[in-house]
């Protein structure tokens, strides 16, 4: 089927599904309102607004409190996204202090968690979800982001936290249903439909449905998004329920790699030209994700989990981007890139909540096993020259507009099949040794190979890891809606990277990189709906690559710490006020040399301050307003630290208006005050720009 023929057809389901959830819910809603005649026969079933809070956060896995978890978790509830009316994962996660974003090649999302960089510490449900893409949240219930080294409960990587979306699941208890239609001031528009409808007393189907189009300031910028994701789920009986799930995700957009730096900071006056190639910048992804999991209770105190996913990945990418800049002109390079990947995750968890004579335990048992390929290719832009020759660069006038050269592309330059397989087991007891006083221990084991070949030469590199993960942490409660603790993880990463596409010759005899965080904070549960936390935290990362200063071989002696505080609220200030706000300072440098940089130097991506804070009031039961600021001091770029980003502030604002309990409109407005600035980057020479003021209207229709 055609890139046309998708998008026009997508168009006309999404049309549809605009009607559908209502349609649903009356064909279903009849019968509901004959047998509660006599009363509010008319009254709709409709989703009210939640606090911002929760209070167990699922990636724990034990359903352990936030009190109890000695750590810090943020959490994006569904309400809070609606409210500020976002739509993929990079959006949602400016307003979480602690993380910031790298501008991810203009293909995918890209987080800094505590001066720790990552492309594949995200997760979906618990189970990773680490291809390089742009993570959608039209099917997603919350975001649950967890702070420092999570080895024990995620595995490898994650040394300065995961990110953890939880999906939509079916109910068999109501039918319900909700749509919604936005467009904003660049163009860009969607629409999206999510109807939960019971099929039997114990059997229910959801089905959440999407389709964007993409617009903003830049000159060249297009795109759309097909997603829809059914899940069904059974009660097998009162102590077992089954959950089936499907995701299916389609992106197709302009890669637009930013504007190049001068003179140590983002070139000016150039916030709108594209420093590309309109033709040849274009990335797509195809994501399938399957999985199932069965939850079974078997007695009071004890419940098995297990879960499986199979998830398929086909990607291609391709960008002219800038690599260096002068006053009057600008050098081009370029590449393209397509990635296949096959993920087979298995999982069981096994909590047992009980007590041995006066002390009381919440103990975790689990184990993963995974399976994973991936083929990789890349090929090499080439320009045209004088004559009949070529180029791997231009260097041409800067202007508004560039012109470029003839762009053609190379035969291979790299092409590389690499499967990974992994075992884990894992052990945590959670111990309440008084009402103030508990304890938290536990261990994973991890066994991780990797096998790489070289699909041009025939090079096989291959490595395998047996590592520990401990964990620990104690909490004193000095009264029952006040917790204060300290905590020690550890995390590990293998040399080849967060990607595990290929394994270099080079690096195949080197141990993996190590994380440790220690982290002491409080929090405290100010009322139902309303709570405060607050940590100091240091994060270590060590076996970092180096070369030998007398015989150049590379060795695990580089290391770089990160040193921070952050606090936060969220919650409801009152019935009608919403609020949730956190403050992070960080500072990090290079301890001892890397390959990629001497003692001394800073962290890159690292604001030494960030402040964000999100509100919504509502003056009236018709009537809402919304208004956030996110502000970041300035950062480096790069680690080469030549290249610095300035601080920025944005202030964002919101006005809600329910014209009936079914009907709401919604008018954000992105940068009320028009501030200009530069929101991420990737490399000194590829560098995002804000976006101006903009608004976005939404209609929204609930059953």
């Amino acid at each position: 089927m055609s890139s046309i023929v998708l998008r026009h057809l997508s168009l006309s389901v999404a049309i549809a599904a605009l009607a559908l959830p209502c349609a649903a819910f009356a064909a279903t809603g009849d019968a509901g309102a004959a047998d509660d005649a006599g009363a509010d026969n008319a009254a709709p079933i409709v989703v009210t607004g939640e606090s911002y809070r929760i209070e167990e956060p699922v990636s724990t896995k034990t359903g352990t409190p936030l009190l109890d978890t000695p750590q810090s978790i943020a959490v994006l509830q569904r309400e809070q996204l609606d409210d500020q009316a976002v739509e993929q994962l990079g959006d949602a996660l400016r307003y979480v202090p602690g993380v910031t974003l790298g501008q991810g090649e203009g293909h995918r999302d890209q987080v800094v968690l505590r001066g720790q960089s990552s492309t594949a510490d995200f997760f979906l449900d618990g189970l990773r979800d680490d291809a390089q893409y742009y993570r959608p949240l039209y099917n997603v219930e919350r975001v649950e982001v967890l702070k420092g080294a999570n080895a024990l409960l995620f595995g490898r990587g994650g040394g300065g936290g995961i990110i953890n979306r939880v999906s939509k699941v079916a109910n068999p208890s109501a039918a319900k249903g909700s749509a919604s239609a936005g467009i904003d001031t660049w163009g860009a528009w969607s629409l999206a439909a999510d109807v939960n409808q019971p099929l039997s007393g114990n059997v229910a189907l959801r089905l959440n449905g999407t389709y964007e189009e993409f617009a903003n300031h830049r000159d060249v910028y297009d795109g759309h998004f097909v997603g829809i994701a059914p899940t069904l789920t059974a009660n097998l009986g009162d102590a077992t329920t089954v959950t089936l799930a499907y995701e299916y995700d389609h992106d197709a957009r302009v890669t637009d790699r930013g504007v190049p730096s001068l003179n140590g900071a983002p070139i000016t006056g150039y916030e709108d030209t594209f420093f590309g190639s309109a033709t040849e910048n274009r990335s797509r992804v195809d994501a399938h994700i399957a999985r199932a999991r069965v939850d079974h209770e078997i007695n009071s105190e004890l419940t098995l989990s297990v879960s499986g996913e199979y998830a398929h990945y086909d990607k291609f990418y391709a960008n002219i981007l800038p690599s260096a800049a002068t006053a009057s002109t600008v050098t081009l390079t370029g590449y393209g890139s397509g990635t296949v990947r096959d993920n087979w995750i298995g999982q069981a968890n096994l909590v047992w909540k009980g007590q041995t004579g006066s002390i009381g335990h919440t103990i975790l048992a689990g184990f993963e096993i995974s399976d994973q390929t991936t083929t990789t290719d890349r090929i090499t832009a080439l320009f045209a020259t004088s004559g009949s020759g070529t180029a791997t660069s231009a260097t041409v006038a800067l202007a508004e507009t560039l012109t470029l050269p003839a762009i053609t592309w190379s035969a291979l330059a790299s092409n590389t099949h690499a499967k990974v397989t992994s075992q884990s087991a894992y052990l945590q007891d959670q111990i309440e040794l008084a009402p103030f006083l508990q304890v938290i221990a536990g261990v994973r084991w991890d066994s991780f190979d990797i096998n790489a070949t070289n699909l041009l030469t025939t090079v096989r590199t291959g490595r395998k890891d047996t590592m520990v993960s401990p964990r620990l942490g104690v909490i004193v409660k000095p009264r029952a809606n006040v917790s204060i603790y300290g905590s020690f993880a550890k995390s590990f990463l293998p040399q080849s990277g967060d990607q595990f596409s290929t394994l270099d010759a080079s690096y195949q005899a080197l141990e993996p990189e190590a994380f440790r965080n220690l982290e002491v904070g409080v929090k405290w549960d100010i009322r139902p709906g309303l709570s405060f936390n607050a940590a100091a935290f240091q994060v270590d990362r060590t076996n970092t690559r180096a070369n030998d200063p007398v015989t150049g071989f590379v060795v695990l002696t580089g290391s770089n710490r990160v040193r921070g505080f952050e606090a936060g609220l969220a919650g409801q200030i009152t019935p009608d006020w919403q609020i949730s706000l956190g403050y992070t300072h960080q500072e990090g440098e290079i301890r001892t040399s890397t390959t990629s940089a001497p003692a001394g130097r800073k962290l890159d991506k690292l604001p030494e301050h960030q402040f964000a804070a999100w509100t919504r009031y509502n003056p009236s039961n018709k009537l809402g307003f919304g208004l956030g600021v996110i502000h970041q001091s300035s950062q480096y770029a790069t680690i080469s630290n030549a290249v610095r980003l300035p601080g920025f502030t944005r202030v964002d604002a919101a006005v809600y208006y329910d014209i009936s309990d079914r009907v709401g409109l919604q008018l954000n407005v992105e940068n009320v005050t028009d501030a200009r600035y530069f929101a991420s980057a990737h490399t000194d020479n590829n560098i995002a720009t804000g976006e101006p003021i903009n608004a976005r209207f939404t209609l929204r229709v609930k059953c």
